[in-house]
């Protein structure tokens, strides 16, 4: 091969081409390229170090090389449920039965009978025709939007929505349209702009996980009417306990029934461990379990997974005691932590951002706050916007009152030596 044509085919093969074949220096170009970002990373006080935790997911952990009980206020944990012994046992029991896994996708030979009636249970909580499962929220956000729209369709989505829901946005050849955070009246005027269009999708966040703010759905249903659209809502967090039955944010808005498509996760209140769904239309539900890259082309759901979710599904239908656990402590929390003096971004929600603004303060008030047997983690950019950088504490039904108190102590004694509150 010539020189210029290796030239052409790829810039960074020249260095190979003059040093031989097998020199090591596109991996140094990389490696240089790497470490200056990350050098950058580290200089903007964004780093994000992560702990090991070495006990299972609870309210109270331990660390590596820290041997005392931590209280965890930085999980998804909302209803304690992820180390609940009714739920292991479930996922025990069907190891037995059904193995660790199915080494295969759905339409191949990966679907089991347990698979179908979690499906199914799915689709009676939420009260829609039928579900699909995924192996992540993640991938049930990566598969819908390429699969129901086209060219001659639109979507409007938040501009706060969830990373999952932006990437699986881009696959899809739809007019995109980004609307300004929960502003009905930028909503509305992109509706407008968008009437001859074949279909218009709405998307949002049933709850905003970094600000912890719930998403105004009666009103974007309201619009929905208005203008003869569809609306998508990606209910992570608020499946399972948002609403007095954790119907989630229909329930808690008073609008059941009224979004035509829910995604969620089975990976957060429901058990904790991983899975996905999307449940709505029984059109839709069949047309993705044909076109759909990510079911189509990824590991059917473990069934320990599998036996787990459908456990919680079970309990949360039975007993709601849980659920209002986790809104009892919400409260507690939220009304002591406000009165304190910290600056609490959202609403009734077990996720409390506590706004700190500067990304190396948040990252130093959580050292502070873990030397005080308290896990939390502090968030900065590109998690969040830079110049928002916050603590995101998180609430759940594993915690005693006693220990909501104890975080808010904590957190009004780094508070004030840090000179976040007076």
């Amino acid at each position: 091969m010539s020189f210029s044509l290796l030239k052409r085919i790829h810039p960074l093969a020249v260095g190979a081409y003059r040093c031989h074949a097998y020199s090591s220096a596109p991996l140094g170009v990389m490696n240089q390229v790497l470490a200056e970002v990350m050098d950058g990373i580290k200089a903007a006080g964004t780093y994000k170090p992560e702990r090991v935790i070495t006990t299972k997911q609870a309210a109270q952990i331990k660390v590596q090389g820290n041997n005392k009980d931590i209280l965890n206020f930085c999980a998804n944990n909302y209803l304690g449920l992820s180390s609940n012994l009714e739920v292991i046992e479930a996922a025990k029991e069907s190891l037995d039965l059904y193995g660790n896994g199915l080494s295969s996708v759905r339409f191949i030979c990966g679907t089991q009978d347990i698979h179908k009636e979690l499906e199914h249970k799915i689709a009676k909580f939420h009260g829609r025709d039928d579900a699909i499962l995924y192996i992540s929220c993640f991938d049930a956000n990566a598969g819908i939007f390429e699969t129901l729209l086209g060219r001659e369709d639109a979507v409007l989505s938040d501009e706060l929505n969830h990373a999952s829901i932006i990437d699986g946005i881009r696959l899809c050849s739809a007019e995109r349209h980004r609307y300004k955070h929960m502003n009905m009246q930028d909503l509305e005027e992109k509706l407008q702009a968008t009437q001859k269009c074949r279909m218009r999708l709405i998307v949002t966040d049933g709850v905003f996980s970094m600000d912890g703010d719930v998403s105004p759905l009666r009103e974007i249903c309201d619009l929905a009417d208005k203008y003869n659209s569809l609306v998508f809502i990606d209910e992570c967090h608020a499946t399972g306990f948002l609403g007095a039955t954790g119907r989630g944010t229909e329930e808690f808005l008073g609008v059941e029934g009224r979004c035509h498509i829910i995604n969620s996760t089975l990976g957060k209140a429901l058990g904790g461990a991983a899975g996905g769904y999307t449940t709505g239309p029984q059109s839709l539900i069949d047309i993705l379990r044909q076109k759909s890259r990510p079911y189509l082309f990824s590991n059917s759901l473990p069934p320990p997974i599998v036996a787990a979710a459908s456990k919680v599904f079970d309990m949360i239908t039975q007993d709601n005691s849980l659920i209002a656990k986790v809104t009892s402590n919400t409260k507690r929390f939220r009304d002591k932590i406000t009165a304190a003096g910290f600056e609490v971004w959202g609403k009734d929600h077990p996720i409390c951002p506590i706004m700190l603004k500067e990304a190396s303060l948040a990252g130093r008030f959580a050292e502070e706050m873990l030397d005080r047997d308290i896990y939390v983690i502090g968030f900065s950019f590109p998690v969040v916007p830079k110049g928002l950088a916050r603590i995101r504490v998180q609430i759940s039904a594993a915690h005693s009152e006693e220990e909501i108190d104890r975080a808010v102590d904590a957190f009004i004694e780094v508070g004030k030596k840090l000179e976040v509150i007076p």
